[in-house]
């Protein structure tokens, strides 16, 4: 009986690890990364691009660093270090140490350069058997064969040597390797194959309905769905028949655009979901489309209460990004020390409307638009507050800039970003102009010296005017 009773225990206690994940260890060794830290960050949703933190390795005096992760299903994260962003893949239970690259920080122009784009790579571990190194050996591997066969395939397009390319691929990745694995391999080559052979996307999209929810965050998931799918619903509208799309997206009839992405595309079920919800995503921004009928279809009960997660997920970031900074919403409340070092909130006041300009001091073109910040404020001052969000620079860069200058608007440091990051800023400078309840007044407002003084100048005329005479009633 106590044997039977410690069996019994013995099952539940398993069932329930299985249910709860488990925790995979992450080690690293490194000298050059002494004191540094690497943020990692995974994917909410395989449309959006939005991220979340997901854990910190915090490098000590000596390079070492460790962590522990739960986690439930094979999971990917990606940290951005100096020039570089690192993949990794790991799955529950294992442990990873991580061979980190020669650090490489950015240059000026780099760290300066709003188009910058890390170089990507994938981990590999000291080990060389875990799952990321699988998923780098086959990167390797499909890069190696493409480049050899480059003429063949991409000038002549041979469908002997990619079935040979394929072929190769099959015998690193066979279908008995772990799910993920076997999911990446089959994305990936199914692109490469659509990049030679330029398939139309509905030549080989039922390939999505083989890929379950848990793996909709991965890499190779997510570059074929923004690949496949990109603004297919404003190609669609165009088309033949297009009229039929355009209608479905007018009246907001959500089971016709169902049906429409089954029939062309061959997909069922959650994948259906998350293909319409990326072609609504990507046709709310063509501005082909009423912008509130495609806001108004992704609001639907079959997205924003799905029983699956992701889906549910996918729709609120969707909602959320549409909503962002459009004319009359409340902006996000900016918090940030001074030059004085005093904490200013840009929520307080309500008698004017505040201009915020985010600018980098180290940048020859922020200068110029800052020294115009004194036009601005001779012509506005009475109804207008001129807030500078600075990128953080060398303290004496800043104070030497301003002292020069004698810029008239509070001036704000951004030190760690948040800010910035927060309000999606990619280049600098970017505008934002709120009104004294700090709500959104322009879907774009123009620099200083790109047109904000025409630009602000007519719809003050125009408000006070509409002011004046609603109190005159």
């Amino acid at each position: 009986m106590v044997q039977k009773i410690a069996v019994f225990f013995f099952f539940i206690s398993f069932i329930a690890g299985t249910l709860q994940g488990a925790t995979t260890k992450i080690n690293c060794s490194n000298k050059e990364y002494a004191g540094k830290s690497l943020v990692f960050y995974q994917l909410e949703d395989p449309v959006t691009n939005y991220k979340s933190e997901a854990f910190t390795l915090e490098i000590d005096n000596n390079g070492n660093c460790t962590i522990t992760v739960d986690i439930k299903n094979d999971s990917y994260y990606f940290s951005d270090f100096g020039v570089f962003r690192g993949m990794l893949l790991v799955k529950p239970g294992e442990t990873v140490t991580l061979k980190l690259p020669p650090f490489r920080a950015k240059t000026f122009a780099e760290e300066k350069n709003p188009y910058f784009q890390p170089v990507s790579f994938w981990f590999i571990s000291e080990s060389g058997a875990n799952l990321t190194d699988k998923i780098s050996e086959f990167e390797q591997q499909l890069n190696y064969l493409t480049d050899k066969y480059f003429n063949k395939l991409y000038l002549k397009q041979s469908k002997a040597v990619f079935d040979s390319v394929q072929t190769q691929l099959d015998i690193l990745v066979p279908n008995t390797a772990p799910k993920s694995m076997v999911n990446h391999k089959v994305l990936r080559v199914k692109l490469t194959e659509a990049d030679i052979f330029q398939l139309r996307p509905e030549a080989y999209s039922a390939i999505f309905n083989n890929i379950e929810p848990k793996f909709w965050l991965h890499p190779a998931f997510v570059e074929a769905m923004n690949k496949t799918f990109d603004r297919q619903l404003s190609f669609s509208a165009q088309a033949i028949h297009g009229d039929k799309v355009r209608a479905a997206v007018g009246t907001k009839n959500l089971q016709a655009l169902i049906d429409f992405v089954e029939s062309k595309y061959k997909t069922s079920g959650l994948t259906t979901d998350i293909v319409l919800l990326k072609l609504l995503h990507d046709g709310f921004y063509s501005k082909e489309f009423s912008q509130q009928a495609i806001r108004n279809l992704v609001e639907s009960p079959r997205f924003t209460k799905s029983t699956n997660a992701l889906v549910k997920t996918t729709a609120e970031n969707i909602l959320d990004k549409f909503s962002f900074l459009v004319k009359g919403s409340v902006a996000p409340a900016i918090c940030l020390n001074n030059l004085e070092g005093t904490k200013v909130c840009t929520s307080a006041g309500t008698d004017k409307f505040k201009y915020l300009v985010f600018a980098d001091v180290e940048t020859m073109v922020s200068k110029e638009h800052l020294k115009y910040l004194s036009r601005l404020d001779e012509l506005f001052n009475k109804h207008l507050e001129i807030v500078v969000i600075l990128r953080n620079a060398p303290p004496e860069t800043v104070k030497s800039f301003f002292n020069e200058y004698k810029v008239p608007a509070q001036i704000l440091i951004d030190k760690n970003g948040m800010f910035i990051e927060e309000y999606r800023i990619k280049s600098f400078p970017q505008c934002v102009l709120l009104d004294e309840q700090h709500r959104v007044v322009f879907d774009f407002a123009k620099a200083p010296l790109d047109g904000f003084e025409q630009q602000f100048g007519a719809y003050l005329q125009n408000e006070l005017f509409m002011r004046q005479r609603n109190q005159n009633r």
